[in-house]
């Protein structure tokens, strides 16, 4: 078995049994192919199947020189998801990744802008064109609904469910979820959908996605993150923020403001609480905020 035959098997495999994002797929490819360029570049006959742990650790080690921990882990965790589709393949026998542990990480605590910050960055869109119209759309959607990047470059008008209140989202693996959206935000985006992308010619597979560039198309994530960087430095922002930082935004307002946990859970797709815990960690300042304000003996 050769290494891109198994790695194009697996990212198969990834997909449809497993129901892994693209993204997620994306990534376990780029790790194993790191494996691959070094087995060559060091010349090492070593196949998918004959690979031992001592050489696997190698790879580990001259990998931990060059990327931070994180990225190093998340490596570690593609092998270890490789050689556990290679066994249930019947290609090995044994898992070579059992005693190679993952570095310490910790919990890195998100990004977040307050607000104040997300009203003047909003509000310095320049809506005088119908992409600022566009833009101001989609990230009043960002914040709003707290939807992923992906999520928001794929949502399709047949997702807007105003009179009930929702957007249907399709998030990771193709799970599909209801997130609730506010007044404001949905007369918005029928400003823009009825102002502005109606005189867009969309491309034949584009004629239900909400947010088009100017040629019709969908737009890619390299383009949500440029406008944001833009934007953010129009508007006086020193902060590194991403789509992403609207999502963490929008968790961490709704707690502060009273929502409970599992909520937030649901309205972020995450599949396991623990990841929206990380939100309990972000808001220790209003929680101390709160106990100096309201507690007998503060």
């Amino acid at each position: 078995m050769k290494w891109n035959q198994a790695i194009k098997d697996f990212a198969i495999y990834a997909q449809l049994e497993r129901g892994l994002s693209l993204n997620t797929i994306k990534a376990y490819k780029r790790d194993l192919q790191k494996l691959q360029k070094w087995l060559d570049k060091n010349e090492m006959n070593h196949t998918p199947a004959s690979i031992s742990q001592d050489t696997l650790r190698s790879f580990i080690y001259q990998l931990a020189k060059t990327v931070q921990p994180r990225s190093q882990a998340r490596a570690i965790s593609s092998l270890k998801s490789f050689f556990e589709y290679l066994i249930l393949e019947r290609y090995r026998e044994d898992q070579p990744m059992t005693l190679i542990e993952a570095p310490k990480t910790g919990r890195k605590l998100p990004d977040t802008l307050t607000t104040k910050e997300i009203d003047l960055l909003i509000n310095s869109i320049d809506r005088s064109t119908p992409e600022g119209e566009r833009n101001r759309a989609m990230l009043e959607t960002l914040y709003a609904c707290g939807l992923r990047v992906s999520e928001l470059i794929t949502l399709k008008i047949s997702d807007l469910f105003f009179k009930e209140g929702f957007l249907k989202v399709t998030g990771k693996g193709d799970k599909q979820r209801l997130v609730p959206i506010g007044d404001y935000t949905i007369k918005i985006i029928e400003l823009y959908k009825n102002e502005v992308r109606i005189h867009v010619p969309s491309k034949p597979d584009h004629t239900d996605t909400l947010f088009l560039n100017r040629r019709g198309a969908g737009l890619t994530r390299a383009m949500i993150f440029h406008i944001i960087k833009q934007q953010a430095i129009k508007a006086g922002i020193h902060k590194t923020i991403s789509p992403h930082t609207f999502r963490h935004s929008f968790a961490t307002h709704l707690l502060e403001n009273g929502a409970d946990l599992r909520s937030i859970q649901m309205m972020l797709g995450h599949e396991s609480i623990t990841t929206t815990e990380i939100y309990m960690h972000v808001d220790r300042a209003h929680l101390s905020k709160v106990i100096n304000t309201h507690h007998p003996r503060a």
